[in-house]
């Protein structure tokens, strides 16, 4: 029987009465309840540290045990949201440091997260614990999305590089006969096509550029790791070329470290302030073929800098015929918090501002490079 975390929630805190039923539980049953009252004993009230010795406790023994049991006793998407839980309630990040704990947890975006939050606390001895557990992670979601990924954004290249004189085995013969049909000679039985279509020859030099500019403040933790394994694979497709960039108070350029999303995630640094300005002013000087260059800010836009000159340099990148797209958020979380004065103006910029789900990205990027409309989520 699958239950969500609030049904969870529901059933403890009442097993001393057998849940009113006057049917108390045994074996399978018996153990499950234990394993929810460890973590929801008292209910929806948050526990403090006095507290916290009456379920799991600041014990690694303990707590291995636990993540054991949820493991055993329920589906992997459960025990996802139980750990998160535990995380948050509990305060057990610190436990986390530890080797043979990493090896107990179901690893999961949320899990990578914090993992990377903890990770200038983390002793060699984890590091490397750590780095599988965020390996495999990378490795699960790159199987998810990269093929999607190059399939979608290759067709946007192709389109995009299209001409109207092509050499013949250059012709686009598909769109050349359907742009054509008005020209059919019925007595000759043929198409005479007045307008050639042709591919362009997007996959033998670059023929764009991307920007990933990613905000590493806390609340952006999964839009991190997934913005991370994305510029990835849009690393390893030859048609554009990638640079990925992180900030918060500094911005930090990762875009050597591509070939490996890993390198990418122990390179950010989570946590801390807030200057979308001066990450923009660096993305802006490194542009060097506006017309054909996407930007593509991922922050929910609590700007620490100078707001004016943050609008200003967005103004200008559009003006100069950069494509500019602001992600409020891109993970599977559902709508954000975000400075809303701050997307309205830069919408107001022709520049949108929207959450988007990993499973969209791909056709966001491409709508980018082709200069069509961007499919854009109705937002709260």
């Amino acid at each position: 029987m699958l239950f969500s975390a609030g049904i969870l929630g529901d059933r403890v805190g009442r097993r001393d009465d057998a849940d009113g039923t006057g049917c108390a539980l045994s074996g399978r049953d018996a153990a499950m309840d234990g394993a929810l009252t460890s973590l929801y004993g008292r209910g929806d009230k948050k526990q403090t540290t006095r507290d916290r010795s009456a379920g799991l406790g600041a014990s690694a023994p303990s707590v291995a045990r636990w993540l054991g049991d949820i493991r055993t006793y329920f589906p992997s998407s459960v025990v996802q949201v139980m750990q998160r839980d535990a995380i948050d309630r509990l305060g057990l990040s610190t436990l986390l440091l530890e080797p043979e704990m990493l090896e107990a947890v179901e690893a999961d975006v949320h899990l990578v997260g914090t993992l990377l939050s903890l990770n200038r606390a983390m002793p060699e001895t984890t590091k490397e614990t750590a780095r599988a557990v965020v390996r495999k992670v990378v490795e699960d979601l790159e199987k998810r999305l990269a093929t999607r990924t190059r399939a979608t954004l290759t067709g946007a290249l192709d389109r995009s590089a299209r001409i109207n004189r092509p050499r013949h085995h250059d012709i686009d013969w598909n769109r050349t006969i359907a742009a054509n049909l008005k020209h059919y000679l019925p007595e000759y039985r043929t198409i005479v096509p007045e307008r050639l279509i042709g591919y362009g020859r997007a996959s033998q030099s670059v023929k764009k550029e991307v920007v990933l500019c990613i905000d590493q403040s806390g609340s952006m933790a999964a839009s991190v790791v997934y913005a991370s394994v994305f510029g990835a694979v849009l690393a390893s497709m030859r048609s554009i070329d990638t640079r990925l960039v992180v900030f918060d108070t500094a911005v930090v350029d990762l875009t050597d470290q591509l070939d490996d999303p890993v390198d990418v995630l122990f390179g950010t640094q989570l946590g801390g302030g807030t200057d979308i300005n001066r990450a923009l002013a660096y993305c802006q000087s490194q542009i060097t073929r506006p017309a054909e260059t996407v930007v593509m800010l991922i922050s929910d836009l609590y700007e620490g800098g100078i707001r004016a000159e943050m609008l200003k340099r967005v103004a200008a990148m559009k003006a100069s015929g950069v494509q500019f797209v602001a992600l409020l958020a891109l993970s599977d979380e559902g709508a954000p918090a975000y400075d809303r004065e701050h997307a309205a103006a830069l919408a107001a910029l022709g520049a949108p501002a929207f959450a988007c789900t990993p499973d969209l990205f791909p056709e966001v990027m491409a709508a980018a490079i082709e200069k069509r409309p961007i499919p854009v989520p109705d937002t709260p």
